[in-house]
């Protein structure tokens, strides 16, 4: 007799954990990041120069890619890269954010995302970190702007 009620308690278990998180949450997830992502975009205001960019919308797909290109990007500009310690700070808490969201309320934890080429392109270029720096602040701008305007994206894990 308890066999049962310990069974149908696991069950209930696995099925709760399979659930997409409720919409209100997923809302105030998307409203958080929407605000972190926004404040970003105004702080990258200054990089000077035109904007190059290779990243498009479909280079990141849920929240684990998007969190693994904002990382590659922070990691590419080095702390004392004209005062962007501040920049970086946000990034990895808006990094940080995503991940924690992930891990509480995706039911898959998938592995690592891979690293978009043209990320990997500019990381393998590190030898000229001024130029490299000003080229990920650049990417990061277009791709939180990008995000801005496709918060959809975030409803996939």
């Amino acid at each position: 007799m308890h066999f049962r009620g310990l069974a149908l308690l696991t069950l209930l278990n696995v099925v709760s954990l399979s659930v997409a998180p409720p919409p209100a949450e997923v809302k105030n997830m998307k409203l958080k990041v929407r605000w972190m992502a926004e404040q970003l975009v105004v702080r990258l205001d200054s990089p000077v120069g035109p904007t190059r960019l290779a990243i498009t919308v479909d280079d990141f797909d849920g929240l684990s890619s998007f969190a693994t290109i904002l990382e590659g990007y922070s990691n590419l500009i080095f702390d004392s890269f004209h005062d962007y310690d501040q920049v970086k700070a946000e990034i990895s808490s808006l990094t940080g954010y995503i991940i924690q969201w992930r891990r509480v309320h995706c039911s898959t934890q998938q592995t690592r995302t891979p690293v978009p080429s043209s990320l990997q392109t500019l990381q393998s270029q590190r030898r000229h970190v001024h130029t490299i720096a000003m080229e990920a602040l650049r990417r990061m701008k277009e791709l939180l702007e990008q995000l801005l305007k496709n918060l959809e994206q975030l409803d996939t894990c």
